[in-house]
């Protein structure tokens, strides 16, 4: 499967989700685009792609000339100190490009969709045949009783971060014709996907299977040292759903925003779905590559 792959490095599951992405057998990465993508950023991005044999891999940026702090400090003390780089191309002309050599390509999406937006604007011929995208919310009236995590029972919208940051952007993907199939990974169902210890105990036999999952377990064992209770995996889960839809159970829906919220209602004939529970066993099984 080829897969393109948008991403941020404020969140460090990102970055997990990238060594995942080089790492699976059944994946081919074909570019990486980085949001906003300051030439910090590109650096790291570079650094994990030639850490793990992948130096090859174009990475765009939306705004490489930008000042803003876009590196967590976490990244610094897993990874070091990027030296700062030009990215090869614009993120958008960059994934227009790949959508075009690769028409089959998913697009897995962990950051807010600035990109998007711009691809679709500048792009009118592109296609997307299936956007996997982390985010959304389905409420109450879409996720079973069983499913339900306590902190969301009773409510059917909430923020969502990579959606509520460029809501054009959001939109320009939900609404466009050019978009085949459209699978949101939602915030309640992420929420309950976390690497803690006892997902670390886990891991540890898996580590030495290939240099991505050694990549990552040593990276959440650095994340232990500063929040012991570990991380939700947001992007790693909608990664490991691009690779096995059937990890996620999906309801078909049209996506909305109220008051600054986002939620989801059933509807038929959108091609857009929204997880509502997923399976942890599968989601750990392709997670390791099995």
């Amino acid at each position: 499967m080829d897969i393109l792959f948008d991403m941020e490095t404020q969140d460090p599951d990102d970055i997990f989700t990238l060594c995942f992405l080089l790492g699976h057998p059944g994946l081919t990465l074909r570019t990486v685009t980085i949001n906003p993508g300051s030439l910090e950023q590109v650096g790291l991005v570079r650094g994990v792609l030639e850490k793990l044999g992948r130096g090859d891999i174009p990475v765009g940026a939306r705004n490489p000339q930008t000042t803003s702090k876009c590196i967590s400090d976490f990244h610094y003390s897993f990874l070091g100190q990027p030296t700062p780089d030009e990215p090869d191309a614009v993120a958008h002309e960059l994934l227009a490009q790949m959508l075009s050599d690769y028409p089959d390509a998913v697009w897995l999406t962990g950051a807010p969709l600035h990109n998007a937006r711009l691809l679709l604007a500048n792009h009118p011929s592109v296609t997307i045949r299936r956007w996997v995208g982390q985010g959304g919310f389905a409420g109450d009236s879409l996720v079973p009783p069983e499913h339900r995590l306590p902190q969301f029972v009773g409510r059917e919208t909430c923020v969502s971060h990579n959606l509520s940051v460029d809501p054009k952007g959001a939109f320009s993907l939900l609404r466009s014709e050019r978009v085949l199939l459209r699978d949101l990974v939602s915030k309640n169902v992420c929420h309950g996907v976390r690497y803690d210890a006892a997902m670390s105990d886990r891991m540890a036999p898996y580590r030495d299977i290939s240099p991505s999952l050694a990549l990552i377990y040593t990276g959440m064992e650095c994340y232990f040292r500063e929040i012991p209770e570990g991380k939700m995996f947001h992007d790693p889960l909608a990664a490991c759903v691009a690779v096995d839809r059937n990890i996620a159970t999906f309801e078909e829906v049209e996506i909305y925003q109220e008051r600054g919220e986002w939620g989801a209602r059933r509807a038929t004939g959108t091609n857009t779905f929204i997880t509502v529970a997923v399976d942890h066993e599968r989601f750990f099984q392709t997670l390791v590559m099995h």
